[in-house]
């Protein structure tokens, strides 16, 4: 579950991120969705790797709403809440044995929060 939902998060903000840097060459929107990602990091990487079964995960197939976007603002908006989601979902595991690592994916989810409103209302 943290596996998935570590990548779910880094990916999510690592889409968003990349709309500001390369669509709108945005240097400020940018740098911050890089740092936030980067903040996304554990360091216990291999045991998490060990875990890993994406070709039996009973998820694994696409919904219709995740093959469809109509344009930019669905993509920006589907993959903050892609992260926001995830940041939510790691935040409440990690209350069960590391209350500092909590506190730093709820900051994370609380800045893409104010993030997904400051990028989404720039877009219409």
């Amino acid at each position: 579950m943290i596996d998935a939902n570590l990548n779910r998060l880094k990916e999510g903000i690592r889409v968003v991120e990349d709309i500001m840097r390369y669509r709108d060459n945005n240097k400020e929107l940018s740098k911050k969705l890089k740092s936030l990602r980067h903040q996304a990091r554990i360091t216990e990487t291999k045991e998490l790797l060990k875990n890993r079964d994406s070709i039996n995960d009973v998820l694994r197939s696409s919904t219709k709403s995740e093959q469809t976007r109509s344009d930019i603002q669905s993509i920006l908006s589907a993959n903050f809440k892609r992260a926001e989601e995830s940041a939510r979902v790691l935040e409440e595991i990690f209350k069960l044995e590391d209350i500092e690592r909590s506190e730093n994916f709820k900051t994370i989810r609380y800045e893409l929060y104010n993030l997904e409103k400051e990028i989404i209302l720039s877009e219409q």
